[in-house]
């Protein structure tokens, strides 16, 4: 069972940035797709971006492209989500995502484990 936890959220001003981490103990992911979501209160959950495992190509919502950037760390344990210029509307909990397969994110709709979700706040 993979176990999944994310850090890096908390209290930034409109226009700042955050580094969340999605890390996993004593199993590399390189060859789990690794996606994050967001769910804002009252709305829907929406994917926000995914690396695949085999080509660490990458996907992003219209919403943050050219703001957000997901990468893998080099040692492989811990995907990362750069998130800069935050907008209020980016409030929302985060939560990574994982699914073992070679399949590229577009492919991808459902994935096999999530952690508990980091809360990101965008306020003044």
């Amino acid at each position: 069972q993979l176990q999944l936890v994310e850090s890096g959220g908390g209290l930034v001003q409109p226009g700042g940035s955050l580094r969340l981490s999605c890390a996993a103990s004593g199993v590399t992911l390189d060859r789990y797709a690794i996606a994050w979501y967001r769910q804002a209160p009252g709305q829907e959950r929406e994917g926000v971006s995914c690396i695949s495992s085999t080509t660490s190509s990458t996907t992003y919502a219209d919403s943050v492209k050219g703001r957000f950037t997901i990468s893998r760390h080099s040692a492989k344990t811990t995907v990362y989500l750069q998130m800069n210029n935050l907008k209020p509307a980016d409030t929302a909990v985060y939560h990574c995502e994982a699914r073992h397969t070679s399949f590229p994110c577009r492919n991808l709709s459902e994935f096999e484990y999530w952690g508990q979700g980091i809360r990101v706040t965008v306020s003044s």
